[in-house]
């Protein structure tokens, strides 16, 4: 229930963040942000559709991951530059 709970939240914050985003300044993507981590923290079917997106597109599931400070990410660059110096 708590999961459902925060989820729907986390969805009304994705669709507030444009609405946030007419008034001036960053709010829509802290908004954005807010909402995205709420809606991956709590449902495996976004947790999906986010590495999806990130195989797609990697340059903006990097960025997506610098925003939310995820560990996979420190993992992946550590994982690069072990590459680089081989």
């Amino acid at each position: 229930m708590l999961r459902t709970g925060l989820f729907s939240l986390g969805v009304a914050l994705v669709i507030a963040a444009p609405l946030v985003g007419i008034i001036p300044g960053p709010g829509g993507v802290v908004v954005f942000a807010a909402g995205l981590a709420l809606m991956l923290r709590n449902s495996h079917w976004a947790k999906r559709q986010f590495v999806g997106a990130k195989r797609r597109w990697p340059k903006a599931g990097d960025l997506a991951d610098r925003g939310l400070r995820r560990a996979s990410r420190a993992r992946r660059q550590l994982r690069a530059e072990d590459a680089r110096t081989r």
